[in-house]
C-alpha cells in the first residue's frame, strides 16, 4: 500500500476527510503516529495480549503476519573467559533463538542447542550437573544482558561460530518531502510500509486512535482502538 492511501485513509479514519477537519495534521505527524502503531501492534501479537491472546507462532496467523519481522544475522562473538560474548543488533526486538557451533580438541566441532536462560540462575545453572554446559551432549544456554547475548561454556569447549535469530524493529515509513521536527531535516526518500495490506489497515485504525488520542477525540480514540483489536 502506497503511503499517499495510508494518509488519506488516517485522516478519513479521524473525521470527514471532504469537509478537510483536523486537515491541519501534518504529515509527519501522520508518520509518526504510524511507525509507533507499527511497533505497538507487533509487540501486542509477540506477547499474546491481542484480543485472542496468541503469542509469536501459536497460529499460522501469527506465523504469516509475523514472519517478515524474523531475521537472521551472525553474531560477532568474542571469548570472555567462561562465556562467549556478542552485542545485540541495532534493530532488535525480540529473542528467538541462538545457533552456534562448539569445537574442542578431542572431537570435531557440532552445532549446540541454545536455551535461552534467566541471567538471576546464571550460578545455579553453571554448577547443576543436568543443565550446566556440555559438549558431550551438545547442550549449553545463555542469557540476555547489557544489550548482548552471552553463551555459556563453564570452560569445557570453545564457540567456533554463532546466529542470531530475532524478531527486528518494523521498518519505519518514510514520505518524501516530510520534515522531521526533531531534526529538521526533510526526507529524501520514500520507504513504503513492509506488512501486507490486511496488516496496514489494522496500523491505520491504531495510528488513526494515536492520532485521535493526541487530537482529544474520544470518538475516534475508541473506534480505532476497537477495529483494529476487533479485526486482529
Amino acid at each position: 500500500m502506497l503511503n499517499s492511501t495510508i494518509t488519506i485513509k488516517i485522516k478519513q479514519r479521524l473525521n470527514k476527510l471532504d469537509s478537510q477537519d483536523y486537515d491541519n495534521i501534518e504529515c509527519w505527524q501522520v508518520v509518526e503516529a504510524f511507525n509507533k502503531a507499527q511497533v505497538e501492534w507487533a509487540r501486542r501479537q509477540l506477547h499474546g495480549i491481542n484480543i485472542v491472546k496468541e503469542g509469536d507462532e501459536q497460529s499460522t496467523r501469527r506465523i504469516d503476519d509475523l514472519q517478515v519481522l524474523l531475521n537472521t544475522q551472525n553474531l560477532p562473538i568474542a571469548d570472555e573467559e567462561y562465556y562467549y560474548s556478542g552485542p545485540v543488533p541495532e534493530n532488535y526486538l525480540q529473542w528467538k533463538r541462538v545457533d552456534t557451533f562448539a569445537k574442542k580438541d578431542c572431537c570435531d566441532k557440532r552445532r549446540m542447542v541454545v536455551y535461552l536462560a534467566e541471567e538471576a540462575n546464571l550460578n545455579n545453572l553453571l554448577r547443576d550437573e543436568g543443565k550446566k554446559p556440555s559438549f558431550e551432549w551438545a547442550e549449553t544456554f545463555a542469557t540476555l544482558k547489557d544489550n548482548r547475548v552471552n553463551v555459556y561454556t563453564n570452560g569445557d569447549f570453545e564457540i567456533e561460530s554463532a546466529q542470531l535469530t530475532y524478531y527486528r524493529q518494523p521498518a519505519k515509513i518514510q514520505v518524501q518531502g516530510c520534515v522531521d521536527p526533531y531534526t529538521g531535516v526533510q526526507t529524501l526518500t520514500e520507504v513504503q510500509c513492509e506488512f501486507k495490506d490486511d496488516i496496514i489497515e489494522l496500523i491505520i485504525d491504531e495510528a488513526a486512535s494515536i492520532l485521535g488520542g493526541d487530537i482529544e477525540s474520544g470518538n475516534q480514540f475508541s473506534r480505532g482502538t476497537e477495529t483494529a483489536e476487533r479485526n486482529n
